[in-house]
């Protein structure tokens, strides 16, 4: 192998580990950047003024993401017999169903309403009893959030697994009609309330470990250069890998031989001694199998 292929690999390898942990790094970055984003439109909207729910969202409109949380007021009635309750959510480790109850405002419209939870009942499928919202004419204030992906697991009649506008309406059956908004509304205010449910939480400003984890990927990179560019340098100035060490020669069998015939004649008694001045005893021996 040539002097140079072992090093070039050795820092083949390491550039190949600190581009997956510079790539690592950017992703958990991206996560950070989007993190921020949610946080700072949490904080920027929870605090905005009430305007009317047409300001923000038109009716048929798709609710955009900077938009989220803000609280919109809108005047109608609550349509109780198309409750539709919401399943597979917990609060504090235990399970609850949210209380999903259709709002119908001006024109027909129709808000999908998030009134809170209520604990789970006797079996897994059927919850505790369930309040009516308030009757007749309702003045409601609620923050807008994102509606969630459709799921098509199957659940008993009147219940859903996300919180998904068209999947809430499909499981009312026909008892509700006109154009919904793409958005689902957190009560803030009801005028006039109803009996209260479980509250529901608020969102969470917690930016997690993102950017802690894409500083720790690239000093991760970093390290992986400084280590593998080490290990090559120490190969390529290893003294052995420039003056690599003879082959010892093997010994023929010829010379096997002869030796064994030496230390038999020494045991034998056939050489003697070497006197002043004569050849060694492994050459009297030679000698003396010559003749």
């Amino acid at each position: 192998m040539s002097r140079w292929r072992r090093p070039a690999a050795i820092v083949l390898v390491g550039m190949l580990v600190a581009t997956t942990c510079v790539l690592l790094g950017r992703w958990q970055w991206h996560r950070h950047v989007v993190r921020d984003a949610e946080i700072a439109t949490v904080e920027r909207n929870w605090q905005a003024a009430t305007v009317p729910i047409g300001t923000v969202l038109p009716p048929g409109g798709v609710l955009r993401p900077a938009d989220q949380w803000r609280t919109v007021t809108l005047t109608g009635r609550y349509e109780a017999s198309a409750t539709v309750l919401l399943r597979g959510r917990t609060v504090d480790g235990h399970g609850v169903f949210h209380v999903l109850v259709p709002f119908i405002g001006p024109g027909g419209t129709v808000l999908v309403v998030d009134r809170g939870w209520v604990d789970v009942g006797a079996t897994p499928d059927v919850s505790a009893p369930v309040p009516d919202p308030p009757s007749g004419t309702v003045t409601l204030s609620a923050r807008l959030v994102l509606a969630e992906p459709s799921s098509d697991r199957s659940v008993p009649a009147g219940q859903v697994r996300s919180i998904a506008i068209a999947d809430v309406l499909a499981a009312t059956g026909t008892r509700v009609s006109g154009q919904a908004y793409d958005a689902v509304g957190r009560p803030v205010t009801e005028s006039p309330s109803g009996e209260p449910l479980g509250a529901l939480p608020d969102p969470s400003l917690d930016p997690g470990s993102h950017l802690s984890y894409a500083f720790q990927w690239w000093a991760f990179a970093a390290m992986a250069l400084a280590g593998f560019g080490s290990a090559a340098r120490r190969d390529w100035l290893d003294p052995q890998r420039t003056a690599p060490a003879r082959r010892a020669r093997s010994r023929g069998r010829d010379e096997v031989d002869e030796d064994a015939l030496i230390d038999a004649q020494l045991a034998a008694g056939q050489v003697g001694p070497a006197a002043p001045g004569a050849p060694p005893a492994a050459d009297q021996a030679k000698v003396t199998r010559s003749r």
